[in-house]
């Protein structure tokens, strides 16, 4: 199954189903298949704490809501400050890492970034840890976007 996802100058991000039918089944593609010139860009994993805090850590700035969707959503918008300030959006995402200490909590993760991505569903890998950088931080995300070249 190969969709054009938007379109852009150089390059398309394609999801690869081998079996088409089943694709509304799965969270995430199996594979996204870059076609044609881009950069790559390589995020760093976002937890519920601020962007920007300081190292080492100081407690006070990591105070995170119990809530894994409240969590998931302080992660998302982190990440979509980097997308915003490159001039790409989710749909230019092709690959997420997803790090949760509850794997029994992925269910509502998924729901709450399928706020944030609709359709689209980048390649992904989920796994679950024992404990994060931030103490009280139960999801972390690093994600790989494809970024239109500049002139």
């Amino acid at each position: 199954m190969n969709i054009n996802t938007k379109p852009s100058p150089g390059f398309t991000l394609e999801p690869v189903h081998p079996k088409p039918e089943q694709a509304h089944t799965m969270p995430y593609a199996p594979a996204v298949h870059i076609v044609g010139a881009c950069d790559l860009m390589f995020l760093s994993g976002a937890t519920p704490s601020p962007l920007y805090h300081q190292h080492p850590h100081v407690d006070a700035e990591h105070i995170h809501p119990h809530s894994i969707e409240e969590q998931t959503d302080r992660a998302m918008e982190a990440i979509k400050s980097i997308l915003d300030h490159v001039g790409a959006d989710w749909r230019d995402v092709v690959k997420v890492t997803k790090y949760l200490t509850d794997f029994r909590e992925a269910d509502a993760m998924h729901k709450t970034m399928h706020k944030y991505f609709g359709d689209w569903r980048p390649a992904s890998t989920t796994v679950c840890i024992n404990s994060l950088s931030s103490p009280g931080a139960r999801i972390e995300l690093d994600m790989i976007v494809a970024v239109k070249k500049k002139a």
